[in-house]
């Protein structure tokens, strides 16, 4: 886990944009096979199973889809909500209701999003902490049989990966109980964990947080997602993932901010010139 990332910017683009694009195609083309092998597994199943399992898919379906129209007629109701990127671009797979946590995992977006904030580092290296990394912020332990220097192949960097989120997802899961979430909602707070450690959901480091949690206060949760500072100074990095973190708790946006940066940079310089 990545407890300690919060001490370190990620990679400049330019540096992990290579390594990035190929863990991205292995974790794409490993869904693939997965979902390749549900279907081979279905297709085996008799006949009045496949029946009763397309059924329960479809009732699914019908019930999210109603869901869907009332959440569209409730925000018709009080006022338009503020939509960052359009639904359209999250996964089509993703409740479109508030589930207790215990019932979410973290969406393959949301991954993709991880990995390209982390960066990917195929040989072991010391982080500005001294700790011994390697992967997707992957932090070494006695038990991976790794030294400093050790190069590891894309498949063991994802195999990390799987096994570092199922501890932030654990940790999320514990903390949260049965607060409903959406599954962005889950996401953002699965990325505090993985950056910032499980100590992140905890009175003692997060005291605000836990009250909003409390009190489910969604928007005051949102509040209290950022962490910018490493060693008491302002890092550029950090300010950029708790703005992404953000973005995707309250309006299911996913995106790089750095990417929009230049637009909101001339917009603000155009509104500054207007006013003068």
């Amino acid at each position: 886990m990545t407890a300690h990332s919060q001490l370190a910017e990620p990679p400049l683009p330019q540096r992990r944009r290579d390594p990035v694009r190929r863990v991205l195609a292995r974790m794409r083309e490993r869904r693939r096979r997965e979902l390749d092998q549900r279907r081979q597994r279905r297709a085996r199943l008799p006949a009045r199973q496949r029946t009763s399992l397309q059924r329960r898919m479809h009732k699914r379906k019908a019930a999210l889809a109603l869901s869907a129209g009332v959440m569209g007629l409730s925000t018709a109701a009080t006022g338009p909500m503020f939509i960052e990127e359009p639904i359209a671009a999250m996964q089509v797979d993703q409740p479109l209701v508030r589930l207790p946590a215990r019932e979410l995992r973290a969406s393959e977006e949301f991954k993709e999003a991880l990995v390209q904030e982390e960066g990917v580092r195929d040989r072991v290296y010391r982080d500005v902490a001294g700790f011994l990394t390697v992967g997707c912020g992957h932090l070494v332990t006695p038990g991976d049989g790794l030294r400093l220097g050790d190069r590891i192949g894309y498949d063991r960097i994802l195999d990390f990966l799987d096994d570092d989120l199922a501890e932030a997802q654990d940790a999320v899961s514990r903390v949260i109980g049965e607060l409903p979430l959406f599954q962005h909602e889950y996401d953002a707070l699965v990325d505090l964990v993985y950056n910032v450690g499980p100590g992140a959901l905890s009175v003692r480091k997060s005291p605000r947080l836990m009250e909003a949690i409390a009190a489910h206060d969604y928007e005051a949760m949102a509040r209290e997602l950022e962490y910018k500072y490493a060693g008491g100074q302002l890092a550029r990095g950090l300010a950029f993932r708790s703005e992404r973190r953000t973005r995707m708790f309250m309006n299911a946006a996913y995106g790089d901010p750095r990417e929009a940066a230049p637009t909101e940079v001339a917009i603000a310089t155009q509104a500054a010139a207007v006013a003068l």
